[in-house]
């Protein structure tokens, strides 16, 4: 079904379902430079230092200059450009590095949503899709905060649909400026922003364009700050254009291309989200543990009680997977970047290239990452009881800003959808070899199965349930494309149950190459919690897989080959027993004497 990939093939984004990696072919947050983590450790120390003594007074907006001055602080330490290329003022780091540090930016609050969104959406559709001109008149004031940026895409009737937005630019009879007319909502950083990337059709286009528009522009006007669950500080604004004027000089790349760089940003916010979602987790992680050190009940820390540890590793054991997964397509994106830079590709549009490569990891790594932050801050808030729910502590505020999370950047419904639609239309194209894996399985179905020679190797097992999980996906996807066909798009449970399944299958890989490659290095007894948090989340991902199949099965298939399918089912994701609540204790146990969050 699947075959070993040799160092000089790449593998293709989405191609994981159907061919294998060795460990040393991945990257894992194991193999750090120094200087990467310098770069963290600088990350982490601007939060502690500069944004944690601000949380309360940035939630109330009572002083909403801090954000903005913060973010002069940031670039003045060079963290705004980190993406940004040596010659126009920049640090130029690789993307898992950018990745990194937005990571360790990742637990700021509403202050790492300003910058995200500064660094992210508001600045590289410019550094990527920006003429010469423009980059050097707007790229270096970004860079260093002086000028700080914001992205108008949302319209009131345009969320999920972003290309139905009604904003439209008139070209003037000279062909010098655009006269831009409508209305944007959810604009983050809109209350401070100096420049604004907006989306909008020119006259009867069908498809959007990009402008380029300076905020004191004659014509624009904001709403009040919008009021929000979470993210309390973060400035959230309504934009309203009317009859701004636009130099001709100011559109963004060309006509009718603003769906693409769109989309393409959005790859790139996706998977950033993802890595500012782990970097929350950590944080929550460790004040929960910290807490739970601290409590007693019954003359004993909660630390001590069972129920608590339960939550602890679980908290871990997603947060380390996830993040196995996140850095794993990190250095992926980042090899498909060089490969086109080696053939001669520019390197703005390499790294677009390289990005869009693995847009189904993208979107499959902020359904996960967001997905994951929601649990931790959940139990979090759960470990610590009445207090949890006290605005004394910062998990409560953990609570409500991890919950925009699962919207931002496409909502998860979206996302998953997506990761579906996009690894089908790759397959489609002959990007990668579904049908033959998927005929094979097939056959294995009504074949007997082969018992060969046990392998008694220390990861025989997880291989094996890992290309079970492979199988169970292969089984059900293809099924629902012969059974459903040109409809499948319309079965959107379906879909999403297929898109759950893909999910697991990346982190439960990623996860156990991770524990491979730690124990290649240090051994297996020095590496007891890494193969225990891989262990674990096999285990629960085998039952997990199990359930979405079925339930994606029995809304399609029936008679005979339902059951045939079933008894796949069965025995692809039969796992051996294995004591889970073992496995956890120690997890729990590792954090709880270290006192914070420490894999």
């Amino acid at each position: 079904m699947s075959e070993t990939i040799n160092k000089t093939e790449a593998i293709k984004g989405g191609e994981f379902l159907v061919k294998d990696v060795t460990f040393n072919e991945v990257f894992t947050p194991e193999d750090w430079s120094e200087e990467q983590n310098m770069i963290a450790d600088m990350c982490k120390d601007f939060i502690n230092n500069e944004v944690k003594p601000h949380f309360d007074e940035i939630d109330s907006h009572n002083s909403p200059e801090i954000i903005p001055g913060l973010l002069e602080k940031a670039g003045e330490l060079g963290l705004l450009s980190l993406s940004i290329p040596e010659d126009l003022g920049g640090m130029g780091v690789d993307f898992k590095t950018s990745m990194l540090a937005t990571e360790a930016l990742g637990s700021g609050h509403s202050f790492s949503v300003a910058y995200s969104a500064h660094t992210g959406i508001g600045t590289l559709p410019l550094l990527y899709y920006g003429t010469d001109e423009q980059k050097a008149k707007y790229i270096p004031k970004l860079a260093s905060g002086e000028w700080k940026a914001a992205y108008c895409l949302t319209e009131p009737s345009a969320g999920s649909d972003a290309g139905s937005g009604k904003t439209k630019a008139i070209l003037s009879e000279d062909g010098k400026h655009y006269t831009v007319t409508g209305q944007k909502m959810w604009i983050t950083n809109a209350g401070f922003a100096n420049l604004l990337t907006v989306f909008a059709k020119i006259g009867d286009d069908e498809k959007l364009s990009a402008f380029l528009i300076e905020a004191d522009s004659e014509g624009i006007t904001l709403n009040p700050e919008e009021k929000k669950m979470g993210i309390k500080g973060s400035s959230t604004r309504q934009v309203f254009f009317n009859n701004v004027k636009v130099p001709a000089e100011n559109l963004l790349s060309d006509r009718e291309n603003g769906f693409k760089i769109a989309v393409n940003i959005l790859n790139i916010g996706r998977i950033k989200l993802g890595g500012a979602c782990m970097g929350a987790s950590k944080t929550a992680i460790t004040e929960s543990v910290i807490y739970a050190n601290e409590r007693e009940q019954f003359s004993r820390s909660i630390s001590k009680y069972g129920a608590i540890r339960y939550k602890l590793a679980q908290q871990a054991v997603k947060t380390w997977t996830a993040e196995s997964a996140i850095y794993r397509a990190s250095q992926n994106i980042d090899d498909a970047i060089q490969r086109r830079i080696d053939e001669g590709m520019d390197k703005g549009k390499a790294t677009l290239k390289g990005i869009e490569a693995f847009a189904p990891e993208c979107a499959i790594l902020k359904v996960i990452g967001s997905e994951v932050a929601d649990y931790v801050v959940d139990e979090g808030v759960q470990i610590h009881g009445g207090m949890g729910f006290s605005a004394e502590t910062n998990i409560e505020r953990a609570y409500r800003d991890s919950r925009i999370n699962r919207i931002f950047e496409g909502t998860n419904e979206i996302n998953r959808l997506l990761t579906v639609t996009m690894i089908m239309k790759k397959a489609m194209k002959g990007d990668i070899d579904l049908m033959g894996p998927a005929m094979a399985i097939g056959k294995e179905l009504v074949g007997i199965p082969d018992f060969g020679a046990a392998d008694t190797s220390l990861f025989a097992a997880e291989k094996k349930y890992v290309k079970g999980l492979k199988k169970v996906l292969l089984m059900v996807a293809g099924s629902a494309a012969q059974k459903i066909g040109a409809k499948m798009a319309k079965e959107q449970e379906v879909v999403m149950d297929i898109a759950d399944i893909i999910n697991y299958i990346y982190v439960a890989e990623s996860s156990l190459l991770r524990a491979e490659k730690v124990v290649s290095v240090k051994g297996e007894a020095a590496a007891q919690n890494e193969l225990d948090m891989m262990r674990i989340y096999i285990y629960d991902a085998t039952d997990a897989v199990a359930k979405h199949a079925k339930d994606a099965l029995f809304s399609f298939a029936e008679g005979d080959e339902l059951k045939m399918m079933m008894m796949g089912v069965k025995r692809f994701t039969k796992h051996e027993p294995f004591n889970v609540k073992e496995a956890r204790q120690r997890v729990a146990l590792s954090l709880i004497e270290k006192n914070e969050y420490c894999f």
